[in-house]
């Protein structure tokens, strides 16, 4: 069970370095939420995988540790799932927000597809206003020609 749990936790946080480190900043979001999810895992696994253990230890009886569960990581992990989803849907607006903004979901506000476009689209304009150019020049000379 440990080790299937491990893999579970390495292949969580490897998925989420690997989505973070990408240039679109919904990736970058779904790559830091996958991050929590294997810290989740990761702390919850601290307080010990057992079943059928009780979480509350009894006044009366010796308090020998084996037979209980360790509350304490549980409540973290809760409290770390509702803090995380609350950022989680602050992000996702910010991101809402900033694509609506920039007309990008880079996360350097840039995107290469439109750098092209735009200096394709800007080149084009460009010819075209020099050719008119060329031509009105072109027909300036040639009146002044005898």
């Amino acid at each position: 069970m440990e080790i299937v749990f491990s893999i579970a936790i390495g292949v969580l946080a490897g998925s989420g370095v690997w989505l973070v480190l990408r240039p679109r900043t919904f990736q970058v979001l779904m790559g830091l939420t996958l991050l929590s999810y294997a810290t989740n895992l990761f702390i919850f696994g601290m307080g010990r995988l057992q079943t059928g253990r009780a979480p509350i230890i009894a006044g009366e009886a010796a308090a020998d540790a084996a037979l209980y569960a360790d509350p304490v990581p549980q409540a973290l992990v809760l409290t770390a799932i509702v803090i995380g989803f609350g950022t989680t849907a602050l992000l996702l607006v910010l991101l809402l927000a900033l694509r609506a903004l920039t007309g990008t979901d880079h996360v350097d506000g840039r995107d290469p597809d439109m750098d092209v476009r735009a200096r394709a689209t800007q080149g084009a304009v460009a010819d075209a206003g020099m050719d008119a150019r060329d031509r009105a020049t072109q027909g300036a000379v040639a009146e002044d020609r005898p």
